[in-house]
């Protein structure tokens, strides 16, 4: 399974490890993911997302719903 986040699409960025020398290799910022079980009142369903936990702070302040419906408008979610 890729390490993307299944409501906003955050995947892993690429960047500089800097050293106190300033000399730079490259490394990998990963997501934070987690997997979590939501149950959605309007379906009367559990769902369960891996899930970024910036999706997790969107879920809480938006509600479920709200955010499942915005991954599929912008097609993220199918």
């Amino acid at each position: 399974m890729s390490r993307i986040c299944q409501l906003t699409g955050k995947k892993a960025m690429k960047g500089n490890n800097v050293s106190f020398s300033n000399a730079k290799s490259r490394r990998q910022f990963k997501v934070n993911l987690k997997t979590k079980k939501f149950f959605v009142p309007e379906t009367g369903e559990w769902v369960v997302l891996r899930v970024s936990t910036s999706a997790i702070k969107n879920i809480n302040k938006k509600g479920i719903f709200a955010c499942l419906k915005d991954a599929v408008e912008s097609g993220v979610l199918a």
